[in-house]
């Protein structure tokens, strides 16, 4: 019988367009520890196709292709969403990412509502979430703390 969804794949996949595919699969492995898998190359630089793992989970991405409606954040005037991404280590994470070159917008530090994170752009403008949960919060705390803010 046929595994829905296929083996190695959550039920949840963000795919992500890219204007030079090929340049965010090596971006994407080097600065955010990614690991390439399946790619179907279309020739010409065109990258219609990419699996990169983290763990257990998978992002796909593609060159954008505007015959299908799909553009680079590069060619946007505002960030249209961002990928969040729970990591182990969160401050080993940040300290990598920095130091490979990622254009940190937000400095790495403790959310009220439990988990430890930062944000960051990636080559083309897909913003990036990368996050640890370090304690629980209970809905009352979690409301009290923004209505703090």
């Amino acid at each position: 019988m046929v595994q829905n969804p296929p083996e190695g794949n959550q039920r949840i996949i963000p795919y992500l367009a890219y204007a030079d595919g090929p340049a965010a699969v090596e971006f994407l492995c080097r600065v955010y520890g990614f690991e390439a898998g399946t790619q179907l190359d279309m020739g010409d630089g065109v990258l219609g196709h990419a699996e990169l793992h983290l763990d257990d989970n998978v992002v796909f991405l593609a060159t954008a292709f505007d015959e299908m409606g799909l553009a680079s954040p590069k060619s946007l005037s505002a960030v249209h969403g961002q990928v969040m991404v729970y990591v182990d280590d969160v401050d080993a994470h940040y300290e990598h990412a920095r130091g490979a070159g990622a254009e940190i917008t937000e400095e790495i530090a403790d959310q009220f509502y439990g988990d430890r994170s930062y944000r960051t752009v990636d080559l083309e403008g897909h913003q990036w979430v990368f996050t640890q949960h370090i304690r629980d919060v209970t809905p009352e705390e979690m409301a009290a703390a923004a209505a703090d803010m």
